[in-house]
């Protein structure tokens, strides 16, 4: 016996959709087994049909399995995968009718059909088409018939066109057509799409446009449905646009994807409108324009991203300098200090500690800065008197200034309260005080003024980043050299200064602009050259009243010990650390975690805290997810979150739960003492032991904590 025709396990690698896709099927699956086990019949005419140009389908076997190629894809349309499924599944709407040609190619004859009118369904919706087609019989090696091959041409296009002259004198379709030939040149001419199609969607006439653009020629086109040309992922735009203008709507306009014959997209803008009983649509590619509306898109994002470098840049090299002074005079006090313990020279260190916490505050106070301009500060916001805090400045401005500039402080008699941080502000006006005696070398007069003001929506449209509302306003003016314009509009960058090399790190107005956005207040300068400058802080009123705490001192002796517990959970082995041994000190007993995970694990256990001072930033679990897992197990339980830099404190007013309070690091330790001691209160009553009278220790477990109650 001869070697069969087909040697190879799998078909040839040919281009076409088709063949990769019969190529990757799982035959293993199908009743017909892997392709290696194909009859050979079977496998030369699907071979054959793959490269075949022309629309094309074979129904092999007794359950007349489907197999078609690239050109047959299109007449499929959106039906489910066909490939390898009986035909009376694929066709299940036109099997009645095409069975009987289908049994008389089983028996070995061969039929031909011109423009035979079927009712399919192959976009969701019955369609009326026309096909002319060849059933023609396989045969195996033995010459039986063992499935059909059918070769077939859609005339749907061809059949609407004649019909279309044939009742051109009592249609509406005629008079599109009469009315085209009128407009014949510039139907032929226009380089835009123009398409005329009836209500329901299916397409009457395009121009010559629609070949140009897309590739489909007339007859391709005419008498099919707009979805049989538009993306697959556009087909509930181009429906939903279609059902608008069926519901009265007068025009349509979207930008929508549409299939170029040679498999690409193009994108198409659009405009349909309603007229003499058909859609008219007009349309333009403008798939280059958004190609390059996208080019222009990227390139500015790397702009964007130079230009966060670039300020990465500057940021490092403007704060070098300042941080590595300030660690210079943190570093050198403790070297001292050591030394003088050594030699048992005690009297010298108070001044080195007092150095040292010094330096370390201006770079707390740095830190700050950088904070404040990038919004993520947390703020110690309270009711604030601002004309009373600038009454209690007016000694320290005087001094700032020198005595060549003329200080006035203005305040009226019924200022409102301000919802702002005391501090930040005593210190954004001192960075303006101190900006405003360098504009004002020969001297000259500075003047701050307070004033109330309620900014309707006009006002506030006036000044960005403002809401119609109540503000307190306050204002510092000099009569200085003043800033032109371009110099305003860049006065609020970080390290932006006019300053001489040394005189300025350009980080003061940064500071105060972004402490005045974070408030939800506005800073805004107003300035001209040789008129001075006047720098205007917008604060939010507030009708609330809040006194601050009197400051805390240290206890130079521990304190008694106390019957409260606390967890103290930092992953800095120093703060937490140091920490622990403040509270200690204070009286509580103290258990540490390193991590969320650990503190859960913890609060899951049968000890009671009544004290959780959490970092937010936290390997695992967060601080604020520890306090709310703390909350849940122990309802009583108070609790402090520490952070130095964290978004969600900072910009969410609703970060902190009941129970709850924020320290900002860097803290020292009087601030630490003073907030634990505002938090639990004085020393509760001591515990009587079980079963004694009378006030006694309680008993303990391990690390000193008592059993839950």
């Amino acid at each position: 016996m001869s070697a069969p025709l087909v040697a190879t396990p799998d078909f040839p690698k040919a281009p076409g959709r088709m063949s990769e896709k019969v190529r990757l099927h799982d035959w293993s699956r199908h009743p017909l087994g892997p392709v290696a086990g194909w009859p050979v019949a079977l496998r030369l005419a699907v071979e054959s049909m793959l490269a075949n140009q022309i629309a094309c389908c074979i129904l092999w076997g007794e359950e007349h399995y489907f197999f078609y190629n690239d050109a047959y894809g299109v007449i499929l349309g959106d039906k489910p995968e066909a490939l390898g499924q009986p035909t009376r599944q694929v066709w299940s709407e036109i099997w009645p009718s095409i069975l009987p040609l289908v049994q008389a190619a089983y028996a070995g004859q061969s039929t031909f059909i011109k423009d035979w009118e079927l009712q399919i369904d192959r976009y969701g919706m019955p369609e009326q088409a026309y096909f002319t087609f060849c059933y023609s019989p396989l045969r195996d090696e033995h010459g039986n018939v063992v499935g059909l091959l059918d070769t077939v041409l859609e005339t749907t296009g061809k059949v609407r066109v004649e019909q279309r002259l044939r009742e051109q004198n009592m249609s509406l379709e005629s008079q599109v057509a009469a009315r085209t030939a009128d407009r014949n040149r510039l139907w032929q001419s226009s380089e835009a799409l123009l398409i005329v199609t009836r209500f329901d969607g299916v397409i009457v006439t395009v121009n010559p446009a629609w070949t140009a653009t897309l590739g489909w020629s007339e007859e391709e086109t005419v008498g099919r449905h707009v979805l049989s040309f538009a993306h697959s992922e556009e087909a509930g735009n181009v429906l939903a646009e279609l059902a608008r203008l069926q519901s009265g709507a007068t025009r349509s306009q979207a930008t929508q994807r549409y299939r170029h014959r040679d498999g690409s997209d193009r994108w198409i803008a659009w405009t349909a409108t309603p007229a003499d009983g058909f859609l008219q649509g007009v349309g333009r590619d403008v798939t280059q324009e958004r190609a390059q509306t996208a080019a222009l898109h990227d390139a500015e994002e790397r702009l964007r991203q130079s230009q966060k470098m670039e300020a990465v840049g500057q940021l490092t090299g403007g704060i070098a300098h300042d941080l590595n002074n300030m660690l210079q005079g943190i570093v050198l006090p403790l070297q001292l200090i050591r030394q003088r313990v050594a030699q048992q020279r005690y009297g010298d260190i108070p001044r080195y500690v007092d150095a040292g916490l010094a330096s370390a505050r201006r770079a707390g106070s740095l830190t700050q800065r950088l904070l404040a301009f990038s919004r993520r500060q947390p703020l110690a916001s309270r009711a604030v008197d601002l004309g009373e805090s600038l009454h209690g400045l007016e000694a320290v401005l005087r001094t700032t200034c020198g005595e060549n500039i003329g200080l006035t402080v203005d305040v009226p008699h019924a200022c409102w309260r301000a919802l702002t941080d005391a501090h930040q502000f005593e210190s954004a006006i001192l960075n303006l005080a101190i900006n405003a005696r360098d504009a004002m070398p020969q001297g000259g007069d500075l003047r701050i003024s307070v004033r109330n003001c309620s900014l309707g929506a006009e006002q506030a449209s006036l000044h960005q980043g403002l809401e119609p509302g109540d503000y307190v306003c306050v204002t510092v003016a000099d009569t200085g050299t003043g800033m032109p314009r371009d110099v305003i509009e860049r006065a609020f960058d970080p390290f932006f200064t006019t300053k001489p090399i040394g005189q300025g790190t350009g980080l003061g107005l940064s500071m105060i602009y972004g402490y005045m956005r974070q408030t939800g207040g506005l800073a805004v300068i107003d300035s001209a050259v040789g008129e001075g400058t006047r720098v205007h802080l917008y604060f939010v009123r507030t009708e609330t009243s809040d006194e601050p705490q009197p400051s805390e001192f240290l206890d130079s002796q521990p304190a008694d010990k106390r019957p409260d517990s606390t967890l103290v959970v930092e992953d800095d082995d120093t703060v937490r650390s140091l920490a622990v041994e403040l509270l200690r000190d204070m009286g509580f007993q103290v258990m540490q975690a390193a991590s969320g995970t650990e503190a859960m694990a913890l609060l899951s256990g049968a000890l009671h805290f009544d004290l959780l001072l959490s970092d937010v930033g936290l390997p695992g679990p967060n601080g604020r997810q520890v306090a709310d897992f703390a909350r849940e197990k122990l309802p009583g339980i108070r609790v402090i979150l520490m952070t130095g830099y964290a978004e969600q404190a900072a910009m969410n007013p609703n970060f902190l739960g009941a129970q709850m309070e924020l320290l900002v690091k860097p803290f020292d330790a009087q601030a630490l003492v003073s907030k634990v001691r505002t938090v639990m209160g004085a020393m509760p009553p001591t515990v009587p032991a079980p079963g004694g009278a009378g006030a006694a220790e309680p008993d303990t477990i391990p690390g000193g904590l008592y059993p839950l109650s």
